[in-house]
């Protein structure tokens, strides 16, 4: 038989286990008010200072609390081994020794789900083989077409440019891009005597007019959002003749400012077929092995539904991507649910 005393003291222990349980773990109502323990989503993140900045924003860190996603910043002077444990591992770092760490690390914690696989990210950090994929898919249905401009690859010596243009059969004005995809810069030859003033490595694409507008397409997953940004004004026969010579631009459609509520002819500001841009991320995601990148895509002038994918970026700047916070921390559930 129990005291009094004795009741009074068992109660008070059980309540603190009990007290201790729910702070170990979250919870949330569900239907017919039944409390569900729900575990906190750990994501480790290496990134750079300056990429932290852009996407770990307060209203992103603050949903995903009361989503029970926690970030946690990754020492990289310590063993990755050593740290968590993570559920999800966030990087965009670059070096051959991180790469090293990361692909290591996967084979000892298969447990845990990295984004993204290292080897698939440097396939589009270089602009040789960056559109392959695109090149290869030919995607064509009743929605649209979808293709790459015609590029050529210069390793060195920029005297031999003009021939190799000339062999090559590429049309003027060209677009030229450093063959590694980290710069964004970019400039446009308007004459061939001109592109001995290049400087190689880069990749020579043929210019398309496209109204001066760009579609970025945001891929999370198999979440997709589009929005419009202002891009390279278009170039006429008649400014191809006047304007000889090589003009350079800085981040072209990361530094213009959104076209989405600009005032534009349907023609040119019409946002590509969901459809086909639904079948598009679906396969450049098997194919490339990623679930983080964007693509930018011009609409050729004068048509409706032809479309070159010009760029891919692994995990852009999602920061100026709408409803970004609510889309990101929805796919990082999904890769836990997936997982359960």
């Amino acid at each position: 038989m129990r005291m009094k005393g004795e009741i009074v003291g068992y109660k008070r222990e059980v309540e603190e286990e009990e007290d201790n349980k729910t702070e170990e773990n979250q919870t949330e109502m569900v239907g017919g008010g039944l409390v569900q323990s729900k575990k906190t989503v750990v994501v480790g993140y290496a990134l750079t200072s300056k990429k932290t900045k852009s996407f770990l924003q307060p209203k992103l860190e603050c949903l995903a609390r009361s989503k029970g996603i926690l970030f946690v910043a990754i020492d990289q002077s310590k063993p990755l081994s050593d740290q968590g444990p993570f559920d999800i591992v966030l990087h965009k770092l670059s070096g051959g020794k991180w790469r090293r760490i990361l692909e290591e690390y996967r084979l000892t914690h298969p447990d845990v789900t990295v984004l993204d696989p290292p080897d698939a990210i440097q396939n589009v950090y270089n602009r040789q083989y960056m559109l392959e994929d695109v090149a290869d898919l030919n995607l064509s249905d009743s929605y649209g077409k979808v293709g790459v401009p015609r590029q050529l690859v210069i390793e060195k010596d920029s005297s031999s440019i003009s021939d190799a243009v000339s062999k090559a059969g590429l049309r003027l004005p060209l677009v030229a891009k450093p063959l590694a995809a980290k710069s964004h810069e970019l400039s446009l030859a308007y004459d061939k005597f001109s592109l001995q003033m290049l400087e190689p490595p880069l990749v020579l694409q043929e210019f398309i007019n496209h109204g001066g507008i760009l579609f970025k397409v945001y891929i999370v997953g198999e979440a997709i959002k589009v929005v419009r940004r202002f891009s390279l004004p278009d170039v006429s026969k008649r400014e191809l003749s006047k304007n000889p010579g090589v003009f350079r631009f800085p981040r072209v459609s990361c530094a213009a400012a959104s076209a989405d509520e600009a005032d534009l002819d349907p023609c040119v500001g019409e946002l590509p077929p969901r459809p086909l841009l639904e079948k598009l991320a679906k396969e450049l995601r098997r194919r490339l092995g990623l679930r983080l990148f964007n693509l930018d895509i011009i609409r050729e002038l004068g048509t409706k539904d032809r479309f070159y994918v010009i760029d891919i970026n692994y995990f852009p700047g999602y920061g100026k991507m709408p409803e970004y916070e609510h889309i990101f921390t929805d796919f990082l559930l999904s890769l836990v649910k997936q997982k359960q």
